[in-house]
């Protein structure tokens, strides 16, 4: 299902409904930045605003990105700051919309529906600061290759968003060849059952150029 699209329809119950994925990844998040000190911060995939709170307690400014605009809508009815600013955009395009530069990007959920990371770490790269952190938590690449991928209930039945799938060291070649170096990798498992396949992989990486 398009992905602008499938995200639009699936605003309306992303809150509500019962989503392992969704919360365990807010978990990873705060657990990964718990140590690291921001200012600014570029929240790529914002969604309803889930993870921009937090954020939003932790430095002066979040710029928030999400291709859809009524998961953006959810989110400024739930968060009311001038601290936070809220931008409709595909980042697979040109990233016009900042001039800004940022000491943490956050994606969220975000990249298994991208196909090219070079690309994105690219843009990143150009809109960071020295030492800016970069963290990514994403659904784990062992949970995709038993065909997990997002979806979502509606009353004709049961929507799959496009998803592509990305081994770990996608993600850490990509980030190295675009300045960036391995901070810490963390698995995040249901119940915290480390015997079981984990549901969220958390990737922190740190720009070293």
């Amino acid at each position: 299902m398009d992905i602008q699209k499938a995200y639009d329809q699936w605003s309306q119950t992303y809150d509500t409904n019962l989503n392992k994925t969704r919360d365990l990844e807010a978990l990873s998040l705060k657990t990964s930045l718990a140590d690291i000190e921001f200012d600014t911060c570029l929240e790529i995939g914002c969604g309803t605003g889930k993870n921009t709170e937090w954020l939003l307690l932790n430095s002066k400014h979040v710029t928030c990105v999400d291709l859809s605009e009524s998961m953006l809508a959810r989110a400024q009815q739930k968060i009311k700051s001038k601290q936070v600013q809220f931008i409709q955009a595909d980042i697979n395009k040109s990233w016009s919309f900042t001039n800004s530069q940022f000491e943490l990007v956050t994606f969220s959920l975000v990249l298994e529906h991208i196909e090219d990371l070079n690309d994105i770490f690219n843009k990143v790269s150009k809109v960071t600061t020295a030492n800016a952190y970069v963290y990514i938590g994403e659904l784990h690449p062992y949970k995709q290759y038993m065909g997990s991928k997002a979806r979502f209930e509606t009353k004709e039945g049961q929507q799959i968003v496009t998803c592509f799938n990305h081994n770990i060291t996608d993600f850490t070649s990509a980030a190295k060849k675009n300045g960036f170096q391995i901070i810490e990798i963390q698995e995040f498992f249901d119940d915290y059952n480390r015997t079981s396949i984990p549901r969220i992989l958390a990737m922190l990486f740190k720009k070293i150029s």
